[in-house]
């Protein structure tokens, strides 16, 4: 008796690869994703920069709280925030300053300009301000201006 033997088509080897029909689901699955989320990410980068200079401006907020425990005062305008960094020399020197300071170094906002401080101000202790994008005074969504002002004593 002779059988005839049905051919099977030859087994991929375990180490072959992948085959091109993998290859294009597995792009498609990327641009799909990538279609989902790319819009999303896109013309954030104004928004967390200003979202840097809110957080920035705390931590200066928080420093100048302590500047202000050690030295009974606020740093003044010519003094500026370099007072919490170096300890200031022009009047008036506070009695007590901490060691190395309140702040490691110069405070600049993400747009790389220096911020702004003012003390007294109009009422206020203090106003920390950044001029946003274009460092102008005033502007609307990327080149508005964003403040702090100290309320109380």
């Amino acid at each position: 008796m002779n059988r005839k033997y049905r051919q099977t088509p030859p087994r991929r080897h375990p180490d072959s690869g992948v085959t091109l029909i993998e290859m294009m689901v597995v792009l498609v699955i990327i641009g799909i994703v990538a279609a989902l989320i790319v819009p999303n990410v896109i013309g954030r980068p104004d928004q967390a920069r200003a979202d840097v200079a809110k957080t920035d401006m705390g931590t200066i907020r928080n420093s100048l709280e302590l500047y202000r425990l050690d030295a009974r005062s606020y740093p003044t305008t010519a003094q500026g925030l370099k007072a919490l960094i170096e300890k200031p020399t022009e009047s008036p020197v506070p009695g007590t300053w901490a060691e190395g300071g309140y702040l490691s170094n110069m405070p600049m906002d993400p747009w790389g300009k220096p911020y702004l401080y003012q003390s007294p101000a109009d009422g206020a202790p203090y106003v920390l301000t950044s001029f946003g994008a274009d460092g102008v005074a005033g502007g609307d969504g990327v080149n508005a201006d964003i403040s702090t002002i100290k309320t109380g004593g």
